[in-house]
């Protein structure tokens, strides 16, 4: 067991997972990491056979040292990192030692990073979970002084790997599908909201955001509409036709007409996007929805296989020279003198 200790946070910074499936009979909705595909990115490089609870660092960095050696993943939204001073790739694993300090600092694209110790943060878990939900007051923004269990590494001298991830962090086109009050908007409205360019607003959180769009986008059939269940990838229109996408902390009960849902695939696209980037939709039937569909065990493995060793550059490599780098070589009279 080693602590991550949290020497200084400089944004929204908590604990995640996968969050807290099924419990929304008692009002509990899911929570968890806003980008999960990060979360299993960094299993995968980890070699870990689930996702890892992780430090979720949203917005902006911090500083951190560990009590035992300990591999590190680093995924998400892309940050400036260094160990040491030395600077650090991101979408890979390093090794990091008692008494050297990681520094993220700022971010160079997308909004939430993640920061996973190789044993995991083991903080004690409710119903299932570590995530921090903070909209309902489960958990804690971490601050200084912060220090976090963690499992031991299983492998602290494996190599270091690096994965291959698919560009989310600027915006772009992502998946939606029809949900059960789709069809409260007419056939008109649905396909305006299709071929409408938006910008993602500054207003959002790990609640949900909003969409900018130059006009609104109304249902005539949403009055008196009772509440009902909903959850991260819902686009609610409000009284005024605005769109929001709802994400990890949603609630989960809400009485906006929603015309669609996002794909969980394409969910992360949503989250990293910055305020001003562009975001658009493209519907897909249900059939196609579902063929995309991953388990969490599925995903995994697909991202395993977009892991590769890590190649040193020389070049990088302080200590060269307590290496052997030439094998087999001898003065050349060895067999004479064996003989």
């Amino acid at each position: 067991m080693t602590v991550l200790a949290v020497e200084r946070a400089e944004g929204l910074l908590s604990v995640q997972d996968l969050g807290r499936p099924g419990h929304l009979a008692q009002g509990v909705a899911r929570g968890g990491a806003m980008d999960r595909q990060a979360l299993i990115e960094a299993a995968a490089l980890l070699g870990a056979e689930t996702a890892l609870a992780a430090v979720e660092l949203a917005g902006a960095g911090g500083r951190f040292r560990v009590e035992a050696p300990t591999r590190i993943a680093l995924t998400g939204a892309p940050m400036q990192a260094t160990l040491d001073g030395q600077p650090l790739e991101w979408n890979r694993t390093h090794l990091m030692a008692p008494g050297q300090t990681l520094r993220l600092a700022r971010m160079e694209a997308g909004l939430y990073a993640y920061l996973t110790p190789a044993g995991g943060i083991a903080t004690p878990p409710w119903l299932g979970s570590r995530a921090a939900h903070l909209a309902i007051g489960i958990g804690a923004r971490l601050g200084a002084g912060d220090r976090l269990p963690c499992g031991d590494d299983p492998d602290p001298q494996a190599p270091a790997r690096a994965i291959a991830v698919a560009p989310r962090f600027s915006g772009g086109t992502v998946r939606i599908m029809d949900g059960p009050q789709s069809g409260l908007f007419d056939a008109q409205t649905r396909a305006r909201f299709l071929s409408t360019p938006f910008l993602r607003a500054p207003e959002g959180n790990r609640q949900g955001l909003r969409l900018e769009a130059p006009e609104p986008f109304r249902s005539d059939h949403a009055a008196g509409l009772a509440s009902d269940v909903i959850g991260p990838g819902d686009i609610q229109m409000t009284g005024e036709g605005v769109p929001y996408v709802l994400m990890a902390e949603c609630q989960t009960i809400g009485g906006y007409p929603r015309i669609g849902t996002v794909l969980p695939a394409d969910l992360p696209v949503v989250a990293q996007a910055r305020p001003g980037a562009p975001l658009s939709f493209r519907h897909v039937a249900l059939a196609e929805a579902d063929a995309l569909w991953r388990d969490g065990a599925a995903a995994l493995r697909e991202a395993a296989g977009r892991c590769r060793p890590v190649i040193r550059d020389p070049a990088t490599i302080k200590d060269l020279l307590s290496y052997q780098l030439i094998g087999g070589v001898t003065a050349g009279d060895d067999l004479d003198r064996e003989t």
